[in-house]
């Protein structure tokens, strides 16, 4: 039987699938990640992403295709994460906006859709790179288009699209040079792939293999408990003040699980925990004070899916009321307010001190949703928002959830954390907000950012040829150095950045650094420029061994 018009029902089915489509193959997208650096997260970011879209069509069933395309453009647009995130959040928005007073759709309007989805994308986008997800929508909507005036059933049509979209993704490594070098498809077009073709299956009435099941930490938590806590603590009394849980998909290459040494670490982060595991995954709950260190700990096992973190603080003052204290006064608001985003605790203190008022734990392995930077906006209580997110991979969310925020917002472009901190060192309190925009966005090009890290699989890039568990220099996002050890690494970046120009250089101690190995470093350092004024911060930052800034 053709399917000649998609409803609201069906439409609720095709993204559902589609996102569980994703969700399973979202190692596969990570994986694709061009430098072979342990923080490959394209598909982790797509699937929190459609999955927060996905979650919100359940929640608003209707068969109202305009009304489900509302729902799941707005569960995209506060989850989306990541550039890949963000891009697929413009895409859906677009293919909603074109459907919305529609009750059901053709494949011509399906096909209009996806081109109106492409036309906002690309709109979204400063500047935007072919050979990427961009690519893939834009070449799988084109055929779209033209296909749909003589193709009457969707479910055809669809079989046209993934065609299309699958042929675009083997043509990406021919527009974008890099992809090519390195033996690589583009991960944001892998994903879409993905997606498509969980909308061709439930189009044909076909299912497609869904992620294991593990029994749901609600039926382990015991409610009673937490209701029982509330009632007989003040919100300040609570010491781990973060929900936290999360799956680990274990993956190859990384540390192997065991779980009583997995209990026993992650239980020097918090309290309540909980552990259950197969031979695949292992799910976590756990109250902590510094979710983002969980989660790093987490991901040396391999790539974490279904992430939430709940305050516990906040939620403890709603159900409670505070009702053994005055009522709070409520804060008169500030003129500036400054909202950085990082990895690491050390980081995170760093930042506070030097005058950010909200941090966000993410960064490399946990990029924030746009529903988190909105959220932290609204928790710096001013008149003026300066966001500082400190990863390119967050710049895109970092602007979109500017973008939906009631207050007046600016996003400062910095994409590493010694960009964030020369930018932060830059504000002046007693500037406009256009003065200090200008400053700030000066002061990123007055630093030179160097990190050190371990590579995940065998890769030449760059003319470089990298070995598995190699050490990789990397200055601002290029690697130019690779070494057997992490100490000659992080000498030989450390000799490649310094110049007799720069007067200081700052080192953040990653977890994967000891004393004795920094303490060598820091030495070589001073010996070879002895115009350098070295500073060190432990830093705590997951995957990068050191992190450096020479101004």
């Amino acid at each position: 039987m053709k399917i000649t018009n998609i409803d609201g029902k069906r439409f609720s089915e095709m993204i559902i699938q589609g996102a569980n489509n994703l969700a399973v193959n979202a190692k596969v997208v990570d994986a694709l990640n061009v430098f072979p650096v342990p923080d490959g997260d394209t598909g982790t970011n797509m699937n929190l992403s459609l999955t927060s879209g996905a979650n919100e069509v359940r929640s608003n069933v209707s068969s109202h295709i305009g009304e489900v395309g509302a729902a799941l453009s707005k569960g995209l647009l506060m989850g989306a994460r990541g550039n890949s995130g963000v891009i697929l959040s413009q895409l859906f928005r677009g293919f909603s906006k074109a459907i919305e007073t529609k009750d059901t759709i053709d494949s011509i309007e399906f096909a209009d859709a996806l081109q109106a989805g492409v036309d906002t994308a690309y709109k979204a986008v400063m500047k935007p790179v072919e050979g990427t997800i961009l690519t893939v929508a834009k070449d799988a909507a084109k055929t779209a288009v033209e296909h749909a005036k003589t193709t009457e059933a969707i479910d055809e049509l669809m079989e046209i699209i993934l065609k299309e979209a699958n042929a675009s993704l083997n043509r990406t490594p021919d527009l974008l040079p890099v992809l090519k070098e390195v033996g690589v498809v583009d991960s944001g077009g892998q994903g879409l792939v993905f997606v498509y073709e969980g909308f061709l299956a439930e189009l044909k009435g076909e299912k497609l293999k869904d992620s294991a099941v593990m029994p749901s930490m609600d039926e382990l938590v015991n409610a009673e408990h937490h209701k029982s806590v509330q009632s007989h603590l003040d919100t300040e009394d609570i010491e781990f003040g973060y929900c936290t849980e999360f799956i680990v998909r274990f993956e190859e290459g990384k540390v192997v699980f065991e779980e009583t040494k997995f209990r026993e670490d992650l239980s020097e982060f918090g309290d309540s925990l909980l552990v259950i595991s197969d031979d695949n995954l292992a799910k976590v709950h756990i109250h902590a004070e510094y979710p983002g260190d969980v989660l790093s700990y987490g991901q040396k096992y391999g790539n974490l899916i279904n992430m939430k973190i709940e305050n516990m603080r906040q939620q403890h003052t709603n159900i409670v009321g505070e009702k053994k204290k005055e009522p709070a006064v409520k804060k008169e608001k500030q003129q500036y307010g400054i909202v950085t985003v990082t990895m690491g605790s050390g980081i995170a203190e760093l930042f506070k001190s030097i005058g950010a008022g909200s941090v966000i734990e993410g960064g490399q392995t946990m990029n924030p949703s746009t529903e988190d930077i909105v959220q932290a906006i609204k928790d710096v209580n001013a008149e003026n928002v300066i966001i500082l997110p400190n990863n390119s991979n967050i710049v895109m969310a970092a602007e979109q959830a500017a973008s939906v925020a009631s207050e007046n917002v600016i996003v400062i472009r910095s994409k590493t954390v010694p960009q964030g901190m020369s930018a932060l060192l830059a504000f002046n309190p007693e500037a406009g907000l256009e003065e200090n925009k200008e400053a700030m966005e000066a002061a990123l090009d007055n630093v030179k950012s160097g990190q050190i890290t371990y590579a995940v699989r065998d890769t030449s890039i760059d003319g470089l040829e990298i070995a598995k568990d190699d050490f990789m220099g990397i200055e601002n996002s290029k690697i130019v150095i690779t070494e057997k050890t992490q100490l000659e690494a992080a000498k030989k970046l450390a000799s490649h950045m310094v110049t007799d120009d720069n007067e200081i250089m700052t080192i953040l101690k990653g977890e994967d650094a000891d004393e004795d190995e920094l303490d060598e470093l820091v030495a070589f350092i001073e010996d070879k420029f002895a115009d350098i004024e070295v500073e060190v911060h432990d830093g705590k930052q997951p995957l990068y061994a050191y992190i450096f800034a020479v101004e």
